[in-house]
């Protein structure tokens, strides 16, 4: 199935759409508000739990572990809690999610919880991201066509890395300043706001479908099925996720050790939301270029030598105590290499698209949630192995060898994606189906 091309995108689709004829599509726009409102509150209680947590246990583990709970949903039921967005009217499943989000948070913010309680409050709001995310992404393609799908899925990308951004910024700060219960409050605000914005501005769809493509009576675990057998048969795609997931491992597990990595730095876990930011801003201007300045065919291009910068920032950043020693000088070029790190992540972008467009419209939610349940899985394992590795290596070198090794294990799936290359030229134009696979989840 085919659409015509959205205007703004040539035929050949060598002129990319612009950000304001994405934006002049009225339903974009609470898709686009929300998402950016629970990003940022996301970000902001996740690193004030964080450092909540190595505060009070002076433990590099833990602290990752507090980081990685949120990507536990995903892991274990992604898959099915995404299938939820091909059963369910896709309006209802953003609204409902985002409204026992709001209640969750706010009874984490209650003074003098205790720490487990806390994190067993944080684990059931991850529960509601995989159904969110996957409907929010398949109502992404039914609202908009052509190169605007391309567009806003940088855009998309582009909010998700400034979110955390100011996220990670205001939370260290605000944990410096206040208790960590007001950033819990903050971040049930923006569920809230994000729930009337998505009820007030998106017309009300019915379910996609009544009956499995099988011919039979639907099951939630029916569609799960066949959302993995659909990826596991496509060669494209399992190319396409095996690349996304094997960097995601190496790039996202230093993260969980930014605490006691700006500890070893500066000696001081108050540089913890600058170190969380920076690959999150160098993405965001990575993005801006990528996705909006560079025509299609230049951003396929650019996919292999983005991929290698993202792990050659790390890898690095990771060996700059060893050249600077410790102290502002070795903090600020540590920086300085995680936003160039930053800046290799926009390589999500074509091959984001790539993943869209191999994607027909009755598999939206359920391919989303295979790929994102894998990628949330690699992530926390990446950030957990870095905290397990902490505890026995200095941050900075697991740092490196997140870069090192990250570099080796994304050569064979490069290879894999050359070999399918001719799919990246598809005509933007095609049909496209959910996006957002590079984002990761969005959970507290």
């Amino acid at each position: 199935m085919s659409r015509r091309p959205g205007r703004g995108a040539t035929a050949g689709g060598e002129r990319p759409a612009t950000f304001g004829q994405v934006f002049a599509v009225r339903e974009f726009r609470p898709l686009f508000g929300s998402y950016l409102l629970s990003t940022i509150g996301d970000e902001l209680a996740r690193v004030a739990l964080t450092i909540l947590v190595y505060q009070r246990t002076d433990s590099a583990l833990l602290s990752a572990v507090t980081f990685a709970i949120s990507f536990l949903p995903w892991l274990v039921g992604g898959p099915v809690l995404a299938a939820l967005a091909d059963r369910l009217p896709r309006h209802r499943v953003l609204i409902a999610s985002d409204v026992v989000r709001a209640v969750l948070v706010a009874g984490m913010a209650v003074p003098g919880t205790p720490l487990p309680v806390l994190l067993g409050l944080l684990l059931l709001v991850s529960v509601c991201a995989p159904p969110f995310e996957a409907a929010r992404s398949a109502l992404m393609a039914d609202v908009l066509e052509g190169d605007r799908y391309a567009v806003a899925t940088s855009l998309t990308g582009i909010t998700s890395q400034f979110s955390q951004l100011v996220g990670f910024l205001l939370g260290g700060a605000l944990l410096a300043a206040f208790s960590p219960s007001v950033a819990l409050l903050l971040d049930a605000a923006t569920f809230a706001v994000s729930a009337v914005w998505l009820s007030r501005g998106l017309q009300r769809r019915p379910a996609p479908a009544l009956e499995d493509d099988e011919g039979g009576p639907r099951s939630i675990w029916r569609d799960t099925g066949s959302g993995l057998r659909f990826i596991a048969g496509s060669p494209r795609l399992l190319s396409i996720v095996g690349l996304l997931w094997v960097a995601a491992t190496f790039v996202n597990g230093p993260e969980g050790i930014a605490a006691p990595l700006g500890d070893q730095l500066v000696g001081t876990t108050s540089a913890t939301g600058l170190l969380l930011a920076a690959a999150p801003a160098g993405t965001a201007v990575g993005g801006l270029v990528v996705g909006r300045l560079c025509p299609p065919a230049l951003r396929n291009r650019l996919l292999v030598p983005l991929a290698v910068l993202s792990l050659t920032g790390l890898l690095l950043a990771g060996l700059v105590p060893l050249w600077l020693g410790t102290g502002t000088a070795a903090l600020v070029l540590v920086l300085a290499l995680f936003f160039v790190a930053g800046v290799g992540g926009a390589f999500n972008i074509p091959l984001n698209v790539a993943f869209v467009q191999a994607v027909p419209s009755a598999y939206r939610g359920r391919a989303f949630g295979v790929a994102v349940a894998g990628l949330s899985g690699v992530q926390g394992l990446g950030v957990l192995l870095a905290g397990l590795g902490a505890e026995a290596l200095a941050p900075s070198t697991v740092v490196a060898l997140a870069g090192g090794i990250g570099l080796l294990a994304v050569a064979g799936p490069l290879v894999a994606i050359q070999r399918t290359r001719r799919t990246l030229h598809h005509d933007p134009g095609a049909h496209v189906a959910p996006g957002c696979v590079a984002e990761g989840p969005s959970g507290a």
